[in-house]
C-alpha cells in the first residue's frame, strides 16, 4: 500500500511511522505542518528509507490537499493530524476547531475527489481512516462499563468536542458520498519520544530533576494506558484490514489512577535513577484541579481485537519501565527540546500540564 498520514512527526503518528517501515512493505507519504509538538527526530532512521516521503504542509489548505493526492496517488489515508492538549483547547479552542475540524474537512474532499476519479477496482481497495479519541464519548464513573463502538457521544472539553465533530464529518462523507472510511477510538498513549508537557514524560523529567510532580486535584482521575507502539500496530492493522462504515476501539485494559501512575513511575525511578535525597515520590505536589475535568476513561477493546486480530503486547509496567528508560537514557533530546520551546516558563508549571 502507499499510505498518506498526517502529522507523522507527532508522537503517535512517527510510531506508526516506524512500525511501517521496520515491519511492513508499505510506502507512506508523511504530511505535517511542524507545530510546536512535532518532531523529525522521532521517526529516528525511518526517514532515510526510500519507502517514506515527507511533505510540510497544513491539513487546512484545499489547494496543497489536492496535490498531495494528484501526484501521489495513496491507497490508503491514515488522518492523525490534530491538536490534542485538552488544557491548551480550553485556553485557546480557535485552533483546535482549524485543525481538528476545518482540516478534516479539507481533507475529506480533497480524498472524496481523488477517489471518486478512481477506477472501480482502485475505489474498492481506498480507505480513509481517521484515528480519534475515546473523549469523545465522555466520561465514566468508577462503576460503569467501559467505553464500546456504540457508546453515545458526550464530549466535555474543546479538544474533545472538535475531535467529536471530525468523526462525524468522517462518517457523513461514508454516508452520503460512499467514501470508504472508517474510524478509530484510542484511549491515553504512553512511551518514546512523547512531548514533555504530556502527563507520564513530565512527571519522569521533573523526577530526574528534583523537581515537583504536579498533580491535579486528589490525583484520583482514572484513565486506560495504552503503549504507544502497541497503537501503531493496531492502527497499521486496521489501515490494511478495516470495513468502510466500521469504527474500532483500541485499548489495553490497562486503568490506572494518575497518583497510581506517578507513584509507580516513582517507584521505577527509584530503582533506576536513585535520588540521593530521598524517594522521588516526596517530590509528589497536589494543585488546583483543571475545569471540566472528566472522572474517567476507559476502552473495552474487544471488537477490534477480534476483528483485527490484535491485542496489546505490554503490561502498564512493561511499557512504563520502558519509557522510563528511554527517557533516562535520551536526556538530549527533552532537555534540547524544553530549552527551545519552553524559554522562560517553568516545565511543569499547571497551565501547561497535560494530564487528560
Amino acid at each position: 500500500m502507499r499510505i498518506l498520514l498526517t502529522g507523522g512527526c507527532g508522537f503517535i503518528g512517527s510510531a506508526v511511522v516506524r512500525h511501517v517501515i521496520r515491519h511492513t512493505t508499505h510506502e507512506i507519504i508523511n504530511v505535517d505542518c511542524m507545530t510546536y509538538a512535532a518532531s523529525s527526530e522521532a521517526l529516528e532512521d525511518s526517514a532515510t528509507n526510500p519507502r517514506y516521503r515527507f511533505e510540510r504542509h497544513d491539513i487546512t489548505d484545499p489547494a496543497a490537499m489536492a496535490r498531495l493526492f494528484a501526484h501521489y496517488q495513496p491507497d490508503a489515508v491514515m488522518h492523525l493530524a490534530a491538536e490534542s492538549h485538552v488544557d491548551r483547547s480550553i485556553d485557546g479552542p480557535d485552533t483546535f476547531v482549524r485543525t481538528n475540524v476545518m482540516g478534516t474537512s479539507v481533507l475529506l474532499d480533497a480524498a472524496r475527489h481523488y477517489w471518486q476519479a478512481l477506477d472501480r477496482a482502485a475505489q474498492a481497495r481506498f480507505r480513509f481512516h481517521h484515528i480519534s479519541t475515546d473523549e469523545v464519548f465522555g466520561a465514566l464513573g468508577a462503576q460503569d462499563a467501559p467505553f464500546t463502538e456504540t457508546t453515545p457521544y458526550d464530549p466535555r472539553s474543546p479538544y474533545s468536542a472538535s475531535k467529536a465533530a471530525s468523526d462525524h464529518m468522517v462518517r457523513a462523507w461514508h454516508h452520503t458520498y460512499g467514501l470508504p472510511t472508517f474510524v478509530t477510538n484510542t484511549t491515553n498513549n504512553y512511551g518514546i519520544w512523547h512531548f514533555p508537557e504530556k502527563l507520564i514524560p513530565l512527571m519522569i523529567i521533573n523526577a530526574v530533576e528534583g523537581k515537583p510532580l504536579p498533580v491535579y486535584g486528589a490525583g484520583q482521575n482514572i484513565r486506560d494506558w495504552l503503549f504507544v507502539e502497541d497503537h501503531a500496530e493496531a492502527l497499521v492493522l486496521a489501515v490494511e484490514q478495516g470495513r468502510p462504515g466500521e469504527t474500532y476501539a483500541i485499548g489495553a485494559r490497562q486503568e490506572r489512577t494518575n497518583m497510581e501512575v506517578v507513584q509507580a513511575l516513582c517507584a521505577i525511578l527509584d530503582e533506576l535513577h536513585p535520588d540521593p535525597t530521598g524517594p522521588h515520590a516526596r517530590l509528589i505536589h497536589h494543585v488546583q484541579d483543571r475545569p471540566g475535568h472528566d472522572f474517567r476513561y476507559a476502552i473495552d477493546p474487544s471488537h477490534a481485537e477480534n476483528m483485527l486480530g490484535w491485542r496489546a503486547r505490554h503490561s502498564f509496567e512493561q511499557g512504563l519501565r520502558k519509557t522510563i528508560q528511554w527517557y533516562l537514557d535520551n536526556a538530549a533530546w527533552w532537555r534540547g527540546l524544553r530549552a527551545q520551546r519552553y524559554a522562560g516558563q517553568r516545565l511543569g508549571h499547571a497551565p501547561i500540564m497535560e494530564v487528560t
